[in-house]
């Protein structure tokens, strides 16, 4: 069944009250609508002020955290994280199912790029809904983050998507890498 992990998250999530949404590569898919590569791992972003209670509501349905600090996966507690943590990772032993969790930052109506502040984009436009209703980051947003340490696979989501980007995207995309990663391959085939 076509993206059968999403499905399943979404049910896990389906009562959590707070914006929450696929990233990374499966985001990408849920944009295009259907599935181009495989998928290893499954992430899902949320807002940083929302953590405490995402780990509450998981926690009730039986999922551990661990957090990344420096690389290493550290057991969370019940502390705030503030950046530079921005990873959790949770796990549900009795599914055998591991969960990315991708902590995102924003102000004032704005989502920002927590690797540069100075980056921003409208909350209102952040999230975008697959044709059945899947949650998923913006396919520009998403793509700014592939720019660090590109590999073959962030180039193969760039190319699926760079020329169904509407003009407003694509600017935006191409003004955020300028202002990131001013030498990236990308900005060429943006022009």
């Amino acid at each position: 069944m076509p993206f059968e992990k999403c499905i399943y998250i979404t049910t896990v999530m389906s009562d959590f009250n707070k914006d929450w949404f696929f990233a990374g590569g499966w985001a990408i898919d849920l944009f295009l609508g259907k599935e181009t590569r495989v998928h290893h791992d499954i992430e899902i972003g949320i807002f940083r002020e929302d953590q405490i209670e995402l780990k509450d509501f998981l926690s009730n349905r039986e999922w551990e955290f661990k957090k990344v600090l420096k690389g290493e996966f550290t057991p969370w507690n019940n502390e705030y994280l503030e950046l530079p943590v921005h990873e959790i990772h949770a796990i549900n032993n009795a599914k055998k199912f591991e969960l990315e969790i991708l902590l995102n930052e924003s102000d004032a109506g704005n989502w920002r790029f927590r690797r540069d502040l100075r980056i921003s984009y409208p909350l209102r436009s952040v999230l975008s809904y697959s044709e059945t209703g899947l949650p998923y980051l913006a396919p520009e947003i998403v793509l700014l983050y592939k720019v660090k340490n590109t590999r073959e696979k962030d180039h193969k989501d760039f190319l699926s998507v760079k020329d169904i980007l509407d003009s407003k995207q694509q600017n935006w995309l191409r003004q955020a890498i300028k202002i990131h990663e001013p030498k990236h391959d990308w900005l060429q085939l943006l022009d």
